[in-house]
């Protein structure tokens, strides 16, 4: 099967890193720790990391070659804490399961890398797909172009919770294949939860993920029930701190949330029902919220479509979908610390940016709506060396024509995209 997987995966080839050293002139630049827009500066790049950030206008170095940017604001990439790069929802997304091959999906993954990294997306956390870390791999060795990824692998869901796999089987299907357990990533034990996270790392996840509470797009009735023990959330964190990871916890639901925050989690997605107690758990904690409104607004849309969700996925879909940006707006005045991601793969990939717009109409500030997609993103992954634009940084920078601080609506324009160094979109 992995065979078959990387023999996907080979369809396409990123562009070759450029020797000399590159020399970019911007008219604007955003300085993400401060949250705030800059004038001209001028950044050299060379072997994939920033080698100066000087501001005015500079002259390249001999040998190097300059790549003008004048009209545009240039920032460093941006990161999607929550993105889904194996799937794109749609009508035949719940019978696709079943006709399509873990090859197929590799392919259209491929394609949905390319569009999130020419969106200005340099990274971005898979929180649940089995083909991620494979492409995270593909990607690393530059076989195919699409951003780095933090790659969860499979999520740890409870029995019918959001993320087991067999919810929606009939019978006779689930009989002949077995309730799964935590090789599968569904649990239902301390001792179940200890073994997930174990395969997780046998599996080279990079993050874990669980799904604290019901979901809106998951086969099943509740979308914001607890689904975890809070001993079984501890036992998750814990054994997953030994292997160096980081924990996101999906949760819509109260109850759910609080055992996610007060277990440990590290940031909570979504976030639907949040409550000022949640809130105040979250701040004491110093838990992320990650909002992911997109994918709230998406549903809701699509919810008053007949036939594009199953009939037990429609309500969820209205009534949870809908409150996402609401929450959003309430959490950032409470002062919790927010991130950036879209959840994407319920919606079309390489829409990322839109994201933005919304969490400015829930009254975030854009300079830092942009921050929760850099340093705060940078923060939430546990790394140092990107979602700033500083010497000794990776060299992932964009640029869009425009002062997105300004108008935040610039972001849908980004047309120059670098990664490590290399250009993959240039005006």
């Amino acid at each position: 099967m992995r065979r078959l997987l990387c023999l996907a995966l080979l369809a396409c080839t990123a562009p070759a890193l450029a020797a000399e050293p590159v020399t970019l002139h911007c008219e604007r630049l955003f300085d993400a720790r401060a949250g705030r827009m800059l004038g001209a500066h001028t950044i050299t790049v060379e072997d994939g990391r920033i080698r100066t950030v000087q501001p005015g206008r500079i002259a390249p170095a001999d040998g190097g070659r300059a790549i003008d940017l004048s009209g545009r604001s240039c920032l460093p990439g941006w990161t999607d804490l929550h993105v889904h790069l194996g799937s794109q929802s749609g009508p035949q997304s719940y019978s696709e399961g079943f006709r399509l091959d873990p090859v197929d999906y590799a392919l259209r993954a491929v394609g949905y890398a390319g569009k999130t990294l020419r969106a200005g997306f340099t990274s971005v956390r898979d929180l649940g797909g089995e083909v991620a870390p494979h492409l995270r791999d593909a990607i690393n060795q530059g076989l195919v172009e699409g951003p780095r990824i933090f790659a969860a692998g499979k999520s740890i869901a409870t029995t019918g919770g959001h993320a087991d796999p067999t919810n929606g089987w009939n019978s006779m299907l689930s009989h002949l294949v077995g309730p799964p357990g935590p090789t599968e990533g569904v649990i239902n034990s301390v001792d179940d939860a200890r073994q997930a996270v174990r395969q997780r790392y046998k599996d080279g996840s990079d993050v874990i993920k669980i799904t604290a509470t019901g979901g809106v797009l998951s086969y099943a009735r509740s979308g914001d029930a607890p689904q975890f023990t809070l001993d079984e959330i501890r036992a998750v964190v814990e054994t997953a701190k030994d292997y160096g990871y980081t924990v996101a916890a999906h949760a819509h639901g109260e109850e759910g949330m609080k055992r996610a925050v007060v277990a440990g989690v590290t940031s909570i997605e979504h976030g639907t029902h949040m409550s000022d107690e949640v809130m105040r758990l979250m701040k004491r904690h110093g838990t992320w919220y990650v909002p992911t409104i997109y994918a709230g607004r998406f549903v809701a849309d699509k919810a008053k479509e007949p036939g594009y969700f199953p009939e037990i996925v429609r309500p969820k879909a209205a009534a949870i979908g809908a409150r996402i940006q609401q929450t959003a707006g309430r959490a950032w005045e409470a002062g919790v610390k927010i991130a950036f991601g879209t959840d994407q793969g319920v919606g079309p990939h390489g829409d990322n940016a839109r994201e933005f717009i919304y969490m400015v109409e829930a009254g975030i500030p854009a300079a830092y709506a942009l921050q929760a997609a850099t340093i705060h993103a940078a923060t939430v992954l546990g790394v140092d060396d990107q979602g700033v634009l500083e010497a000794g940084k990776r060299a992932d920078i964009i640029a869009l024509p425009g002062d997105p601080v300004a108008d935040i609506n610039a972001v849908l324009g980004v047309d120059f995209v670098m990664k490590d160094g290399r250009v993959y979109a240039q005006p």
